[in-house]
């Protein structure tokens, strides 16, 4: 145990972390078991221990900056990881059955549970804070965004994919008069979905995205992306392929990195927050792109992400004494976590949001971009 100690502790003084020290991202440590639980087990251990209650932080998106920004990650893999990266490399963990338990764990969580957590559009994807510091105004500039890129017309038909709580369908329908087919697998979005959209030309199905049929103008996927998993990218361009016009638009909205990694996501956030999900590199996505699309625009603006998961946080913070009773205290803990430890991925830039608009064919005379 000693050795484990002094181990973490070198690496944390790397990443200028003290433990048991008084700084914002400086952790103090309640259980000496926590040096070899980290060792053995990496960021699942760091996790684990972390809703255990056997350390605590002042900032965790401070500490989680720090420690991202230096790599530390990189220098602590665990042999508990092997078993992980092999199922990864061999089976498919974003089948339709497989798919449907991350709609069962996160998003059927409870839709009141949200709403007291997200803007009041219930977007659960990056923000865009330009000109603003305001959740729900950013949330608002997100989607006029994405409609602007998309060069939305009243007689466009678009399809969404993966549709969350059918703001941004609702949105597109009453703004600019397109019908909207809108594909997602859980229930309580979808029950949400549908009751805000009530009157409008949406159509809400609750079905897997390699489901949908027909033909559109437009395609957009907001936050989609990252529970697709590499074995199906190809399977889902082709769906975008078949399902875009000749000269339609198709915008991809997804978390992504730029490094490659074995699973695509990180150990402790697979098993609790986000089960099958994988963030996508430039370097697997771009290959399955090449005789599909071309890309006619690449934006990223991930630090948007890290003031979108901050702002959550707040909210979540402030209304928790109406979830306490039924989520209990290791769920606190566990969901401050992954919010606070998105902050710092984001911050340190480890991770990027990317728009990326792609045509069929090109855009006669360019496309214009949008910032």
């Amino acid at each position: 145990m000693q050795r484990a100690k002094q181990i973490i502790k070198k690496l944390l003084l790397s990443a200028d972390i003290q433990i048991n020290g008084n700084r914002e991202g400086d952790i103090q440590v309640h259980n000496p078991k926590f040096y070899s639980r980290v060792l053995a087990k990496g960021s699942l251990g760091l996790g684990e221990s972390y809703m255990d209650g056997w350390w605590d932080c002042k900032k965790l998106e401070v500490f989680f900056t720090k420690l991202l920004y230096t790599n530390i990650r990189e220098k602590v893999k665990p042999a508990s990881m092997i078993l992980p990266v092999l199922f990864a490399k061999i089976f498919n963990l974003q089948t339709k059955k497989l798919a449907k338990k991350v709609a069962k764990v996160h998003y059927n969580l409870g839709n009141e549970f949200y709403k007291d957590m997200l803007d009041k559009n219930m977007q659960y994807s990056c923000a865009y804070f330009k000109d603003t510091k305001n959740l729900d105004k950013a949330q608002e500039n997100k989607m006029k965004l994405i409609c602007k890129k998309l060069q939305l017309k009243k007689t466009d038909k678009v399809l969404e994919i993966g549709g969350g709580w059918g703001g941004l369908a609702k949105y597109i329908a009453k703004n600019y008069g397109c019908a909207v087919d809108s594909y997602n697998i859980s229930s309580e979005q979808v029950k949400h979905a549908r009751k805000i959209s009530e009157g409008l030309p949406v159509k809400v199905i609750q079905k897997d995205y390699r489901d949908a049929k027909g033909k559109y103008d437009k395609i957009v996927s907001v936050g989609m992306f990252e529970h697709v998993g590499p074995k199906n990218y190809k399977t889902f361009l082709n769906l975008a392929h078949k399902c875009l016009k000749k000269h339609g638009l198709f915008l991809l909205h997804t978390i992504g990195s730029d490094k490659q990694t074995p699973t695509g996501r990180d150990p402790w956030l697979g098993k609790y927050i986000f089960p099958y999900g994988s963030i996508p590199s430039a370097k697997q996505l771009v290959p399955k792109l090449n005789g599909k699309f071309i890309i006619e625009d690449w934006h990223n603006f991930g630090n948007d992400y890290s003031k979108t998961t901050y702002a959550w946080w707040e909210n979540f913070e402030k209304n928790w004494h109406k979830h306490v009773t039924k989520y209990g205290k290791r769920f606190y803990r566990m969901w401050r976590y992954y919010l606070l430890c998105c902050a710092g991925n984001f911050r340190a830039r480890k991770v990027q949001l990317w728009q990326i608009v792609l045509s069929k064919n090109g855009i006669i005379n360019g496309y214009n971009s949008i910032r």
